[in-house]
């Protein structure tokens, strides 16, 4: 079940380093692209930052509409994680073709992807110099879920046999977010 995320505790939806599938939409077109570079930023406002490369369909509608969502997938769409970075949205709709659900979000034009972990809406802090020479971008978080089997009181927590992040590697390798644990 999705549950609100104080926008000040936003940033822990990230700050764990998972991979997100990036959703954008302009203009009555929608895109889905993979990015293991992506990190929170701050808390009040809560912000974050991804690289999207100029050369993506991912990056003009993000450009175009000037906001984005970051969707939280699990082990059970490492697959569809992959699947997407191997096809451009300029030609193919990547939610039909791999039959990605979505849901409407609440702030931004952007779908968001039904079975992820979590999700963030993202208005883009327009910075062109950084934008333009390193492909970064800043967003304001605007709002933010979670699925409260694993994330309640601003804490992850994965129980056994539950869903956990996934991290990308290279070459089609994930690691799955392991236990977690308290220093002593």
């Amino acid at each position: 079940m999705r549950q609100l995320v104080e926008l000040k505790k936003a940033y822990r939806l990230l700050n764990h380093g998972p991979t997100v599938l990036v959703t954008s939409a302009h203009a009555g077109e929608q895109n889905v692209m993979a990015a293991a570079w992506n990190m929170a930023l701050d808390f009040e406002p809560a912000k974050v930052c991804i690289v999207i490369d100029k050369n993506t369909y991912t990056r003009e509608l993000v450009e175009a509409a000037g906001t984005f969502g970051l969707n939280i997938p699990d082990r059970s769409m490492a697959s569809a994680t992959l699947a997407v970075g191997a096809c451009s949205g300029k030609s193919t709709n990547k939610f039909a073709t791999l039959g990605l659900a979505t849901f409407a979000s609440q702030e931004i034009s952007a779908p968001l992807l039904e079975g992820c972990l979590g999700w963030l809406e993202c208005k883009v802090i327009p910075e062109p110099h950084i934008q333009q020479r390193y492909d970064l971008f800043i967003g304001e978080v605007v709002a933010a879920w979670a699925d409260s089997t694993v994330f309640s009181d601003g804490h992850w927590h994965f129980p056994p046999g539950h869903s956990r992040s996934i991290h990308y590697i290279a070459g089609g390798t994930f690691f799955e977010t392991g236990e977690e644990f308290t220093a002593a």
